[in-house]
């Protein structure tokens, strides 16, 4: 894997699409990565004790690692062209 706990990466693919961020953890077995703020899911917590609060938690969940790529200072989006061909007549 190519990426490491601690980049910098811009995720190219999904619904976060554009967004830049750092690696939380790395998990090569999966070839996944958790990306700090990022695919945000929330997940239902009960309460441990007595005076515990239940309730829905944000927690950040992983993304493939071919959905993101390492992040340069000069690079910051990478933006689809569309190529258009003229007619010939």
């Amino acid at each position: 894997m190519h990426i490491k706990k601690g980049d910098k990466v811009i995720v190219i693919a999904g619904k976060e699409k554009g967004k830049t961020s750092t690696v939380v953890r790395a998990i090569p077995s999966l070839n996944k990565v958790v990306l700090d703020g990022l695919n945000m899911m929330k997940k239902h917590v009960k309460a441990k004790k007595a005076g515990d609060k239940g309730g829905l938690i944000p927690i950040a969940m992983p993304i493939n690692v071919s959905n993101v790529k390492l992040a340069d200072k000069k690079v910051k989006v990478e933006k689809k062209v569309k190529k258009t061909t003229k007619k010939a007549k």
